[in-house]
């Protein structure tokens, strides 16, 4: 469905986004880590940042780089062991504090989520205020910032949450939306990466302007199915409500070494305990998959995946560890192997999320009534 007017869509969204969550939880509990560059994962050596501290970005220092990368840019940083459970811990604790507003949650990892605060537990008119206020209790809670956007839809919630950090919020409001978005770069919109904006660049879309003189047809002759969402977000429509299930897709577990193998027999070794791994995230959330995949990243960086489809669901490591064998066993490797990952999609069960109570649902009915007071 394609519309042309945002208004008869305007919700009241916040998009909370912890200000590099991995990295503050470590600095927050050694006190000797503060003020220093810290990378969260990865090391000099192998691996990947999974979080930077501010002060490690100071130096380009980012997720999803290389540890190897991360050292050269910034020769003092400090290499952090990952603590999951630390994160999950907070994270749950961050949560709690979102459904004190509005049962509407969707989390979107353990660092963000929306919060659909149209009609809100609080009965609080402005979503700027209670945005602010949600920001102060998550620190007087656990110590740590957060930054949010606050705007009609997601799509523009998380744009501007971006905006203000670390620590601030931003806010735009029905009447600066179509403004804001025309004067945008194009490779600021959610959803846009590298590959789309340069395509756009070279089309001659550089701002939310350009990308609205463009019509359908032709937004759709270049980017397939998205040329529609492109041609609608640009108007600030966003249809997406906050969803507050979100369905577990798959789940898995990976490993990368210290040292490239070549030896069917260690990684066999390996893949065992990955197995276990993945188990134990399994028997955590009460799941169990039918279709298995094994994931090999060769030591040129290159990733082949194999997986089949089970007559019955598995969750054991025996029966994982067994398949992923059989997986492993099916052709040749092509080179080395510096990462091996496991994962079971087609799961038994999806996760469930706190539901409106039936005033909340009768009042969010009346939506329209707080969406002509202030935002």
């Amino acid at each position: 469905m394609v519309v042309d007017d945002f208004k008869a869509y305007i919700r009241k969204i916040i998009h909370v986004d912890m200000d590099a969550f991995y990295a503050s939880v470590e600095q927050l509990d050694d006190p000797n880590l503060r003020y220093l560059p810290i990378a969260v994962g990865g090391s000099s050596k192998r691996g990947v940042v999974a979080a930077a501290s501010y002060e490690a970005r100071k130096y380009g220092v980012k997720s999803a780089m290389s540890g190897r990368l991360a050292a050269k840019l910034c020769p003092d940083l400090v290499f952090v062991k990952p603590r999951f459970e630390r994160y999950q811990e907070i994270s749950k604790r961050i949560r709690d504090i979102f459904f004190e507003y509005t049962p509407l949650v969707e989390p979107l990892s353990l660092d963000e989520a929306y919060l659909d605060v149209t009609v809100n537990r609080k009965k609080a008119p402005s979503a700027t205020l209670l945005a602010k206020e949600i920001r102060q209790k998550i620190k007087e809670k656990t110590g740590l910032n957060a930054s949010a956007g606050i705007s009609i839809n997601k799509f523009l919630a998380k744009i501007a949450s971006d905006i203000n950090k670390p620590n601030g919020q931003k806010t735009i409001a029905p009447d600066e939306v179509l403004g804001f978005l025309e004067t945008l770069d194009v490779r600021k919109f959610y959803g846009v990466g590298k590959v789309t904006k340069d395509k756009m660049y070279q089309l001659g879309i550089f701002t939310g302007a350009d990308l609205k003189s463009k019509s359908l047809d032709e937004l759709q002759q270049h980017f397939g199915k998205s040329g529609a969402f492109y041609y609608q977000v640009v108007r600030g429509i966003h249809l997406s409500e906050v969803k507050t299930e979100r369905q577990r897709k798959s789940v898995g577990a990976e490993r990368t070494f210290n040292e490239n193998i070549s030896s069917e027999i260690y990684m066999i070794s390996r893949l065992e305990a990955i197995a276990e791994e993945l188990e134990k995230r399994l028997k955590k959330h009460g799941l169990a998959g039918k279709t298995i995949t094994l994931k090999i990243k060769y030591s040129d960086f290159s990733v082949q995946t194999r997986s089949k489809t089970l007559g019955l669901f598995i969750a054991s490591k025996e029966l994982i560890l067994e398949e992923s064998k059989d997986l492993l066993y099916q052709e040749r490797l092509k080179n080395s192997v510096r990462l091996l990952g496991i994962s079971l999609h087609k799961l038994n069960s999806e996760q469930n999320s706190s539901e409106l109570t039936a005033k909340e649902a009768a009042a969010a009915s009346r939506q329209h009534e707080q969406l002509r007071l202030p935002f």
